[in-house]
């Protein structure tokens, strides 16, 4: 199969471009539920809930009432986000988000230190890498190329694993995570989109201020994505629903299993707090802040080889610790595609796997680039005679 859009072409111009003549909010919503509408975009597979994916969905109004009567926050007049139901468990989870942050920063700061102390073993590094790819590549391919944009259909199994996988990054519950990602492609770099870096507009100042908003300071928006807007199919999905609200043991595991495993490993409780320290929070705030890195500077640096509707760049030196994400531009182009790096020499992990587990039955009719469209959607300045795609 091949990658499509999942909005209609033409529309979304970024801000400050010249060619912009403003955007409705019938425009805005309709791109939105373009978005959140993923399953039911140009692929139209005859297999239904048994075959593993959950049903297509048919609109994201529920039966019976009009979609101003879904959204939680009558004041929101576009209905993107809905503001919680008590403050004091919202202040609540902004200092648990603080602390998440701010405790494997401080670890990573650290880090600096301990290295030049030689206060770490082969055996960190392994069990750091071994997490870092399984947390990641299941916010990669489980969160982003799968539940997100229906990169590839596979078992119910298979879901499962990848959402308890992409729980254990601790990036947020799977649930929350989609939505916040659908809408972001549903607004990307416009009014609507939850972590643009040109949010207060060009300039040095603001965009300062932009980026450290793309890269962190959205986390602590009051207001939340509407997930029933965004996320219905996910919602109505039982076993979903139950992983996403394990989202704080997937957590505890993610955090406890290094140290377990480097303590029984090394033989000693110092082996256990090296490993805790390299492969749960080492590990934790790089993983983050990689992930950022692609909201933030993926919207602003880089290089723009193919035409999108927002600013997002292909910013090279991130792919391997994205593991591939970082091919950012060519995602927005082609949002559905479950291969970001489409040149040989770009590097992406999440595709090698895609690839492989295709190979191996574990995932089926994946979305791949496709040459000509490619080819289509190259800008003019950079345009070469065509993409060589080996998947």
């Amino acid at each position: 199969m091949t990658a499509t859009d999942t909005v209609s072409p033409g529309d979304g111009r970024v801000p400050g471009d010249a060619t912009r003549t403003g955007t409705t909010r019938a425009h805005n919503d309709a791109r939105a539920r373009s978005d959140a509408l993923a399953l039911k975009d140009a692929r139209t597979l005859k297999d239904g809930p048994a075959s593993g994916d959950s049903p297509a969905l048919e609109d994201a109004t529920p039966a019976g009432g009009s979609a101003s009567a879904r959204r939680a926050d009558p004041a929101n007049s576009r209905g993107n986000a809905t503001v919680p139901r008590s403050m004091v468990k919202a202040r609540a989870e902004q200092i648990t988000l603080l602390l998440v942050i701010l405790v494997p920063l401080v670890a990573l700061i650290a880090a600096i230190p301990a290295l030049w102390g030689r206060w770490i073993t082969w055996r960190d590094v392994i069990l750091a890498v071994v997490f870092y790819g399984i947390s990641g590549h299941g916010v990669t391919i489980g969160f982003h190329r799968y539940f997100t944009h229906r990169g590839f259909r596979t078992s119910r199994p298979m879901r499962i694993a990848l959402a308890v996988a992409g729980n254990m990054a601790i990036e947020g519950p799977v649930i929350r995570w989609v939505a916040d990602h659908r809408r972001h492609h549903a607004y990307s770099d416009a009014e609507g989109d939850p972590h643009s870096p040109w949010r207060y507009g060009p300039g040095t100042v603001p965009m300062l201020k932009g980026l450290f908003h793309a890269h962190v300071g959205w986390l602590f928006d009051v207001e939340q994505t509407d997930q029933r807007r965004f996320a219905p199919d996910l919602l109505d999905d039982p076993d979903i629903v139950r992983v996403s609200r394990s989202f704080g043991l997937c957590a505890f595991v993610s955090l406890a299993a290094p140290a377990l495993i480097g303590g029984l490993w090394g033989g000693s409780l110092e082996a256990a707090v090296q490993a805790f320290f390299w492969a749960a929070l080492v590990r934790i705030a790089l993983l983050h802040h990689v992930t950022w890195s692609v909201n933030s500077i993926c919207h602003v640096l880089g290089t723009r080889p193919y035409r999108s509707r927002d600013r997002s760049t292909n910013v090279w030196p991130l792919a391997l610790l994205s593991m591939g994400e970082s091919w950012h531009n060519l995602h927005h182009a082609e949002p559905t595609s479950a291969r970001h790096g489409v040149r040989p020499w770009q590097i992406d992990t999440s595709f090698y796997l895609i690839k492989l587990m295709e190979i191996t039955h574990l995932v089926r009719d994946v979305r791949w680039p496709d040459p000509a469209r490619l080819a289509a959607k190259r800008s003019i300045a950079t345009r070469p005679a065509a993409d060589t795609l080996s998947a």
